[in-house]
């Protein structure tokens, strides 16, 4: 068995799909549009991609399950602040200060994720 997708439920799934697919660099599917019900944003394969769903229930309570994302090109704190211009909001802020630590943020329908330190790579 693989994991294809992670699934993530949402009031506007290509409004989500467009945010994470510029976080990512990763691709909405080509076959989504504006209005569907369903959009994928396709990852390079092994890893599975992120699907959004509609539902009609609002977000209520902290996730359950929640992504986290390590930096592989900018530091923690260059990609956090670049995450916030696309749309996410500061959460809560775990850095410490000798460097380590993690940032939570939520995207547009406050989801949680989170964002480490790279591997290898200073914090700032």
């Amino acid at each position: 068995m693989i994991l294809r997708h992670v699934t993530v439920d949402c009031a506007d799934p290509y409004r989500l799909a467009t945010f994470w697919s510029e976080v990512t660099g990763w691709l909405v599917s080509d076959v989504d549009e504006p209005g569907d019900d369903e959009v994928l944003v396709e990852a390079p394969s092994p890893v599975p991609g992120i699907l959004f769903i509609r539902v009609p229930e609002a977000k209520t309570v902290k996730n359950r399950v929640h992504l986290d994302w390590q930096p592989t090109e900018r530091s923690r704190d260059d990609e956090v602040e670049r995450v916030i211009a696309l749309g996410a909001k500061l959460h809560e802020d775990h850095r410490t200060a000798d460097g380590r630590g993690w940032v939570t943020l939520r995207n547009p329908e406050g989801n949680e994720f989170c964002v480490e330190q790279g591997k290898g790579r200073s914090p700032a």
